[in-house]
């Protein structure tokens, strides 16, 4: 035990006094925070913007009250040029042209962009639908109740910060332990370590006491600068979070185990580790959302670590899901931490 404590305490001064890997691990996760933050705050989904040519009775037409509904969703300008206006579809800069030929409403969308593609189709079918009702004269059987499933309240950085906070936690223990393994190596001190009456278990639960307290520190700083800079509001189960990090950083913790055991240098293990965490972290959502992205996407995200940790934060962090949530999401990461030890524990080397 005091062997393990003394080498505790050595990591964690090692990592203080690293100034390179405190930026990394801490600052370098923050500026992000701050960045979307900053600029995504208050800010829903953008108003369509769509040019309509010519006459379109279904929308010159519309009651005053539905025209102003439709306005909060969609910007409709009005051109007579119809090929500049198509045009502009095609190069993305608008997300509809809008036409009439004989009794039929023609929109012309690209399908690039599928989330506004889908916007569109569904706004203007609501519009179709709505001008039949007032032709026919008829009064409607039923009517429309939207109810959206989210706390309407909720703002963007409520979305972002979950994403944030896994990837920094996957940086921070990847990172750590690849690069210190090589440079440990290196210098020769993981031989001396090996020679002296150390237990091997004291050297590798020092390596996850440090991983943990960083992941543990990183999670209240990013969580407090959220809260009092940027009001996220946390459910009730949020400190569901705490295992989930805990599992999160065991799993990169053997990642980085795994790339510090094949790396030969230090810029090798950073290169390495940089080539699995940094596209790993946009395939995981941790930037931008993933409901719109294709299928095939979508399923190689889902055979990403990081992808389970985040969605796991967000359903106990926004969505106020309970510890069922949680449950899948850590048998994967725990399942995958024992996958890449024991691929660690075979490729491990002692010497340089």
């Amino acid at each position: 035990m005091t062997a393990l404590l003394s080498l505790s305490r050595a990591m964690f001064k090692g990592f203080v006094r690293d100034r390179m890997t405190l930026f990394w691990a801490v600052l370098f996760p923050l500026m992000f925070l701050v960045l979307f933050g900053g600029i995504l705050t208050d800010q829903g989904a953008p108003r369509l913007e769509v040019v309509q040519v010519g006459t379109v009775a279904a929308l010159d037409d519309m009651p005053a009250d539905a025209r102003k509904a439709l306005d909060e969703s969609v910007e409709i300008t009005k051109s007579s040029d119809e090929a500049k206006a198509l045009q502009e579809v095609r190069d993305g800069d608008i997300a509809a042209v809008v036409t009439e030929e004989g009794d039929r409403m023609v929109v012309h969308f690209s399908q690039a962009d599928q989330v506004a593609a889908a916007r569109v189709r569904g706004t203007f079918q609501g519009v179709v639908d709505s001008a039949n009702l007032a032709a026919a004269g008829a009064t409607p059987a039923f009517t429309l109740e939207p109810r959206q499933v989210e706390d309407e309240s909720l703002e963007t950085i409520q979305y972002v910060t979950p994403g944030l906070l896994g990837w920094a936690i996957a940086m921070s223990a990847t990172f750590g332990a690849a690069v210190n393994l090589v440079a440990w190596r290196q210098s020769g001190l993981l031989r001396r370590l090996r020679l002296a009456p150390i237990p091997t278990s004291s050297v590798v639960l020092a390596r996850v006491g440090v991983s943990v307290s960083v992941a543990l520190g990183q999670t209240a700083i990013f969580l407090g600068l959220a809260v009092g800079a940027f009001g996220l509001v946390l459910t009730g189960s949020w400190p569901l979070v705490i295992p989930l990090v805990l599992a999160g950083t065991l799993a990169f913790l053997s990642i980085g185990m795994l790339a510090g055991s094949i790396s030969k240098t230090e810029e090798g293990a950073v290169g390495l580790a940089n080539f699995i965490v940094l596209p790993m972290a946009f395939l995981s959502g941790s930037f931008f959302p993933l409901e719109g992205a294709p299928d095939w996407l979508q399923f190689i995200s889902r055979l990403l670590p990081l992808r389970h940790l985040n969605d796991a934060m967000l359903d106990v962090m926004v969505r106020g899901q309970g510890v069922e949530a949680i449950i899948a999401p850590m048998a994967i990461l725990l399942g995958f931490t024992a996958v890449c030890a024991l691929i660690s524990a075979r490729v491990f080397r002692w010497d340089a």
